[in-house]
């Protein structure tokens, strides 16, 4: 009489056995093999669901310390403490905090439009100095901050391309990372690092830094509430579209002239 074959799923406690025809005489070379890939085939398949879910628990830490630090920034603006909380947020994210000061202006701006220009004036101040901060730890600190720097806030390789651009562009480097969403803390620390011109660097920062700030609060200031969603989605974009043009007229009138 021939045994009878039967399919057990994988992943039950009778899986070793899976493999052969359900007979009364298992050879002990046949259940060695049997518990053999069975314990392969489960730790495999454990690793897998445990690879899974540390690659999303990790993702969604990441993603919710950012959520939180985004929503801890937007509560100053419900605070009487909102105006001292802009300048020191666009003092910090010109040399390491990651979330830029426009957020806390704009929520500023839409809760008291009146003062729009002040806040936008707050904002560029603060950003200015810690534009100035930046570039004293890349002038006079940067043997004792580079490890806590990078690859922390920016790797390597982005901080040595800065430092190509500076070689080509100084100004404009700066005022595109300063009116661009371009993270400006790179540039602050790197003019520092290089020993660009400090008055340069310092013109540069004003008229970009100034210009960005002063163009949303104005915005709000004229058009209000409405035009936030305008801002979110289109600005950045715009800013960048500008900056190019605005380069690319200077190269090209240094070349025809």
């Amino acid at each position: 009489m021939q045994a009878r074959s039967r399919i057990i799923p994988i992943g039950s406690a009778s899986f070793p056995f899976a493999i052969f025809s359900v007979h009364k005489e298992y050879t002990y070379h046949r259940m060695i093999v049997a518990v053999s890939t069975y314990i392969v085939c489960e730790s495999f398949r454990f690793f897998l669901i445990f690879a899974h879910s540390h690659y999303n628990n990790e993702k969604t830490k990441k993603m919710n310390v950012v959520k939180r630090c985004y929503n801890w920034v937007l509560s100053w603006a419900e605070s009487k403490w909102g105006s001292a909380a802009l300048f020191i947020l666009a003092f910090v994210e010109s040399s390491f905090f990651p979330i830029p000061p426009d957020v806390l202006l704009i929520a500023l701006c839409l809760g008291a439009p009146s003062k729009s220009f002040r806040y936008a004036a707050i904002c560029t101040t603060g950003s200015i100095l810690g534009a100035v901060a930046g570039y004293a730890i890349g002038l006079w600190a940067w043997d004792v901050m580079h490890d806590w720097f990078i690859p922390s806030i920016f790797s390597q390789e982005v901080f040595d391309m800065v430092g190509d651009k500076y070689d080509q562009w100084n100004f404009w480097a700066v005022f595109t990372a300063g009116f661009t969403p371009i993270p400006y803390k790179i540039f602050t620390i790197a003019g520092g690092v290089f020993q660009i011109n400090f008055p340069m660097f310092l013109l540069a920062s004003i008229i970009g830094r100034g210009v960005r700030f002063t163009l949303i609060g104005a915005l709000i200031w004229k058009y209000g509430a409405p035009v936030k969603t305008f801002i979110d989605k289109y600005f950045n974009l715009l800013a960048i579209a500008f900056t190019v043009l605005l380069i690319g007229g200077f190269v090209l009138i240094k070349y025809v002239m």
